[in-house]
């Protein structure tokens, strides 16, 4: 039996984008795979709200994280940390020798833009990166606010990590002053994993410019070059099969649903998980600073979120238990991509009926 996911990812993805995947090759140095990308990058600049170059990667979101980090410090990065994916900017830092500090909140805490401000007034870090939306805590952080800190140091690079937000909430990548914005395809774009994209600004462009080591494969100048160069190609062989779904999802999201359309559905699917979090438990993450694709709850009523997920898959359902440190002490409800409300309603109803909950 297929379970329905409502776990961080990989999501549900429609038949429609599915069969879009068995699309018959085209040579990936064609005429037709130049279009194909650049209407890609196009849409992908509507979605992203922003004017600056897209750059593509047969890769998870992982590897254009590393790619940021590496080719967009030149003096110190400074990482702000609100669970497992902040520590991992970090970690893809310290291993590729980039110079970095990490400045960690409480878990279930927000990046609080005061700290931002204290940190970049030492004058020691020319690049920010921040998670947007953490799915190991249920946070999403205020890069708007943390954006408008950096506007003010024109030397700092801003890079942010919205793999489990973009698609699923609105992200104005020009307003916050993001220079490299990346996400993932298996999140709440709703389609199969392999596949990253990112928004590159002409700062990073230019601050890439004067870092030496910035890698090979994710070398994102080498990718931004080579695009430029090749008119919309790439260096490496790309999925194009991620591709074809990915130009008939945007389509779809920006066409057929419509993008407030899309937000207000994410919002309005986060409003039901988390009032019945708040009647049968309690929310982790503080207030004012929720996710909209995904809710972690507080394991209050001391529940085998383990047992509780057999009994959903009985049914056809799977949810999340909590990510490290918090398994069964959390548990995760994802929200996003083309799940309906009424599938979440659906969820709630069932997990009600395993529970015994009134």
């Amino acid at each position: 039996m297929h379970k329905k996911l409502f776990i961080p990812g990989p999501v549900e993805v429609r038949q429609e984008v599915l069969e879009k995947m068995s699309t018959p090759m085209i040579g990936h140095r064609s005429k037709e795979a130049s279009e194909l990308q650049r209407h890609i990058s196009d849409n992908l600049r509507k979605l992203f709200y922003t004017q600056s170059e897209i750059l593509l990667s047969t890769s998870s979101g992982s590897g254009l994280m590393e790619g940021a980090i590496r080719s967009c410090t030149a003096k110190r990065a400074a990482v702000f940390s609100v669970g497992a994916f902040g520590k991992r900017w970090y970690k893809m830092a310290i291993s590729n020798n980039v110079p970095a500090d990490i400045f960690e909140f409480e878990m279930g805490k927000a990046v609080k833009v005061d700290k931002v401000k204290e940190v970049l007034n030492t004058g020691k870090y020319d690049l920010v990166a921040v998670t947007h939306n953490e799915t190991s805590t249920g946070i999403m952080n205020p890069i708007k606010e943390i954006g408008e800190v950096i506007k003010n140091y024109p030397e700092v690079v801003f890079i942010v990590d919205t793999v489990s937000s973009a698609g699923g909430t609105k992200i104005e990548v020009d307003n916050c002053g993001i220079d490299v914005c990346l996400t993932s395809s298996q999140k709440a774009l709703g389609l199969p994993p392999g596949l990253s994209v990112c928004t590159f600004s002409e700062k990073a462009k230019n601050r890439a410019e004067n870092v030496k080591n910035r890698g090979f494969y994710l070398d994102l100048l080498a990718l931004y070059k080579y695009l430029k160069k090749k008119n919309y190609q790439y260096p490496s062989t790309p999925s194009l099969s991620h591709m074809f779904a990915l130009d008939y999802q945007l389509n779809y999201i920006l066409n057929v649903e419509g993008l407030e359309n899309r937000f207000k559905r994410h919002i309005e699917m986060a409003d039901i998980v988390r009032n019945w979090g708040r009647k049968y438990f309690e929310l982790f993450p503080e207030e004012g600073y929720l996710s909209n694709t995904l809710t972690t709850i507080k394991n209050t009523r001391g529940i085998s979120v383990s047992d509780l997920n057999k009994e959903l898959a009985k049914r056809g359902f799977q949810i999340s238990n909590g990510y490290g440190d918090l398994k069964e002490k959390t548990f995760r409800i994802a929200h996003m991509a083309d799940i309906t409300v009424d599938e979440v309603k659906e969820l709630l109803d069932n997990i009600n009926d395993i529970l015994d909950l009134k």
